[in-house]
């Protein structure tokens, strides 16, 4: 495969049928920028595209910049101005407006890809991505530079079919910088560890009466930070994830095990059946004993 250039860019003919795909690539290349050099240094920007560093602009599509050499900043309507360091991603949305260069004195290298399409717009309403978190800084990733290598690499081409490749390939991206972001964005493995061990704790430990606060004191962080990290990372509220360990243990109990719905309450530390039997509602959408009548066992204690 030819080596890139140090400056590549390119922007891509979209057909009907593509659309129909709901997902496409608009643009993708890369820029290397030397210190006091000007920004933007490439003059083949469409209109809608370039911007000048003192007025920003406003895309129309969503776009992953990947700065992985030197530093510069950001800002959007969502973010105040704030320092961008190698291994950052800037996520861009569409209709924000947006401004950023890099520094005069260190320059930067910056990989770019944009997109637009219904997947993408479930993926971000889903909340994987925020307007008020748009800058992730994820590290050095050699997968994802090779990842905007292969694009523009098929976009330089555009063969007939590309743009359904092109699309696999930006959601290879999101899922690397969702995955990168989530487990090292914030403390690097430390992050990571103590998420696991969390939940191996309360996997031990699972009754009705285990604190979220407890399983933070066991680890020695703060309950402030450990909740926001672990919902940031597994997507709910440890109290949340507790409760729903409850109720797979009690359905495995149900399903397996000779005790009564009673007991089964009692021996997950519920103080009555009836609060054992709404929060099982709530989550599983029907009661103990509807599960365990689905599921065709026959209990005589109760």
């Amino acid at each position: 495969m030819k080596e890139l250039d140090n400056n590549s860019l390119k922007y891509l003919t979209i057909s009907p049928n593509d659309w129909d795909w709901g997902l496409v690539v608009t643009t993708v290349g890369k820029q290397s920028i030397a210190p006091n050099e000007h920004y933007p240094a490439m003059q083949q920007h469409p209109d809608s595209y370039y911007f000048k560093p003192q007025n920003g602009r406003i895309l129309e599509e969503f776009q992953m910049v990947y700065i992985n050499e030197g530093s510069g900043f950001f800002e959007s309507q969502s973010v105040p101005r704030q320092k961008v360091e190698a291994g950052t991603v800037i996520f861009l949305f569409p209709g924000e407006r947006h401004n950023y260069a890099p520094d005069p004195q260190s320059g930067w290298s910056e990989y770019w890809i944009g997109f637009r399409g219904r997947i993408a717009e479930r993926i971000v309403a889903a909340g994987f991505f925020s307007r008020k978190n748009a800058l992730l800084n994820i590290g050095i990733s050699n997968t994802l530079m090779s990842l905007y290598r292969d694009a523009i690499h098929l976009a330089d081409k555009e063969s007939i079919g590309c743009q359904q490749i092109l699309s696999g390939i930006v959601t290879h991206m999101l899922g690397i910088v969702s995955y990168k972001y989530k487990n090292y964005g914030d403390g690097g493995n430390r992050t990571e560890e103590v998420i696991n061990e969390a939940r191996q704790l309360m996997r031990e430990r699972v009754h009705h009466s285990l604190r979220a606060e407890d399983i933070a004191n066991s680890l020695g962080v703060g309950y402030s930070w450990f909740r926001q990290t672990f919902k940031r990372i597994t997507g709910i509220a440890p109290a949340q994830y507790i409760s729903r360990l409850l109720i797979s243990r009690a359905k495995e109990i149900l399903v397996s095990e000779q005790q009564s719905i009673s007991e089964t309450a009692y021996t997950l530390g519920f103080e009555s059946v009836g609060q054992f039997s709404t929060l099982f509602r709530k989550i599983e959408g029907i009661t103990p004993r509807q599960f365990r009548d689905e599921n065709k066992l026959t209990y005589d204690k109760d």
